[in-house]
């Protein structure tokens, strides 16, 4: 590892005769001879730049770019307007670490504040924490807040994310804790299976998706007064997107409100790097797990961004502490940031009605093809489910001959189903050429 030392081969022959060695190789004869490479890595000769750009161009080659995507289930095909990756691309912000100097981390901890600002203004809540690594993650991480004492039941919704869910289950059963679903009924949260029987004593949460993994739009505000009166707290997984429309979180009686920022400005990109959002009410702030950035003054009464809070359990009582969750997805988190300033509140409103829009026209015209109905009748947003009454993976396949990635197909008891996703990128020509398509398929 010595050439990769960015430091001359004289200051490294320095540093080993001050060490008291003569050569590299002496800093390790500790290690017994058996376990040392003798012969080198069987690795082939380096390429040259021209070489190399031509290898991962032909591997590149071998994706699958598809024209049309009218899929979602948790990651979405969003417009990026230029100035995202343009400013995120700026070496100062790629290769920063953890701000734990803040005298010389201004620049890194102001887009983390500005970025706690805006997921604040975007859910109603009263603090965010500096995000932690995906939607998922953020859902298992609000599960642990709730958590205290004999208050170790989280409820949670199975309209939601299979991918959340599973994630939540892995925690619950890391800390030993029960996790409970709570049926559905029509295509959302079935509440009344759950009204009047919780535990006061036992409830942490309940975690619910609005919209849920099925496109319908749930009943938040009923789901908040349900888990109050058991004393439990409320944590809604919101799509941000859908933010630029709907009530937030904080109107609808949330306690924690979380979710998967990726929509905030960030590609698809075979899924991931993501970022995971996390808000709350100021009361819980203190139970918030990873780091907040704040505002403050210098020595000179300038404007200064220091590390606020961090639970200090994380790194010195570990064995008591609700979360370990330590770093952050800094440069994704200040890609939404740059995302919703480009954006802005009218930019934000636009994408979630033209995406809403474009949905239900899709429905409308998908709803003329026999055999094709939408399974849940009640509102949605961007996504909903469609009924198939042909194979819809032999559907999807006509659509990719065509460079169209169709919805996905769902399983178990949905077979025959498909989850249909349109977003502002989906133009009315893409949309009218797919249904043709697929009209041309149901024919046959």
């Amino acid at each position: 590892m010595g050439s990769y030392i960015p430091s001359a081969k004289s200051e490294r022959q320095e540093m080993l005769k001050t060490a008291g060695f003569s050569k590299m190789e002496d800093l390790f004869s500790h290690i017994p001879q058996e376990v040392l490479l003798k012969n080198g890595l069987n690795i082939p000769e380096g390429m040259s730049e021209m070489e190399v750009n031509r290898t991962m161009s032909e591997i590149a080659g071998k994706n699958k770019i598809f024209s049309s995507i009218f899929r979602g289930a948790g990651a979405y095909d969003h417009y990026i307007p230029s100035i995202v990756k343009s400013v995120t691309s700026k070496e100062e912000f790629l290769t920063s670490y953890t701000p734990y100097q803040a005298e010389i981390s201004q620049g890194v901890l102001q887009s983390i504040f500005e970025y706690q600002t805006m997921i604040c203004e975007l859910t109603g809540m009263d603090v965010s924490n500096a995000s932690v690594y995906d939607g998922a993650t953020a859902a298992a991480e609000a599960a642990a807040m709730c958590r205290e004492r004999s208050r170790n039941i989280t409820y949670v919704s199975a309209a939601c994310n299979p991918e959340v869910i599973r994630t939540m289950k892995t925690y619950c059963f890391a800390s030993d804790t029960e996790l409970v679903i709570v049926p559905v009924k029509d295509g959302v949260t079935d509440l009344s299976s759950i009204e009047g029987n919780l535990d006061a004593k036992t409830t942490a949460c309940l975690y619910i998706e609005q919209p849920n993994y099925y496109g319908q739009m749930e009943n938040i505000e009923k789901a908040a007064e349900i888990i109050h009166a058991a004393k439990g707290k409320l944590i809604v997984g919101c799509n941000p997107i859908s933010l630029g429309i709907v009530k937030t979180p904080a109107e609808c009686g949330a306690d924690i409100a979380v979710g998967e920022g990726q929509p905030l400005g960030m590609p698809l990109a075979f899924g991931g790097p993501y970022l995971g959002f996390m808000a709350a009410k100021s009361a819980m702030t203190r139970k918030l797990p990873g780091r907040i950035v704040g505002e403050t003054v210098d020595i000179d009464g300038k404007r200064a961004f220091v590390l606020t809070l961090q639970a200090r359990e994380q790194h010195i009582r570990r064995e008591k502490a609700s979360s370990n969750i330590c770093s952050n997805q800094a440069l994704c988190a200040m890609t939404a940031a740059v995302y919703l300033s480009a954006m802005g509140k009218e930019g934000l409103e636009k994408a979630a009605v033209l995406s809403m829009s474009k949905a239900h026209y899709l429905a409308e015209k998908l709803s003329e093809i026999k055999g094709f109905e939408l399974k849940y009748k009640g509102e949605f947003f961007h996504e909903f489910v469609m009924t198939c009454p042909i194979c819809p993976c032999t559907l999807m396949a006509e659509l990719e001959k065509h460079g169209i990635l169709g919805g996905l197909p769902l399983d178990d008891e949905n077979k025959g189903s498909i989850l249909w996703c349109c977003t502002e990128k989906n133009t009315k020509a893409d949309i009218d050429n797919m249904v043709e398509i697929i009209k041309e398929v149901a024919a046959r």
